[in-house]
């Protein structure tokens, strides 16, 4: 896929392809009737867009972008990849984040400040 099809953490690949066949305004009921069961990728988990549309209970979309935004708004935790990382600003004095090393378990020692 192509850096093009990921927003947010969440890989939508071929959800603009499955979209671009879709006349809108579609309610909720017929798209995920007819494409439910189209597979998102969220960094290692899947998801299809009916697990992910089914609790908005939305009753139409009007555009292929306003089925993008609903998807983002309910994708989780598992979209994120490592929490509280960043690569651009160092712990801020007094900061707490969770401190976790790559393998996910907790570390008992600060942090190492730049």
């Amino acid at each position: 896929m192509t850096d093009d099809s990921r927003e947010l953490g969440v890989e939508l690949g071929s959800l603009h392809e499955t979209l671009e066949n879709v006349s809108f305004p579609v309610s909720q009921d017929a798209l995920l009737d007819d494409h439910g069961d189209t597979e998102l990728e969220m960094g290692e988990e899947t998801a299809t867009l009916e697990g992910l549309l089914e609790p908005i209970n939305e009753d139409e979309y009007h555009s292929a972008e306003e089925v993008e935004q609903a998807v983002i708004a309910m994708v989780g935790d598992e979209a994120i990849g490592r929490k509280n990382y960043s690569d651009r600003t160092p712990y801020a004095p007094g900061e707490e984040r969770q401190k976790e090393n790559p393998s996910g378990e907790d570390l008992d020692g600060e942090a190492d400040s730049f």
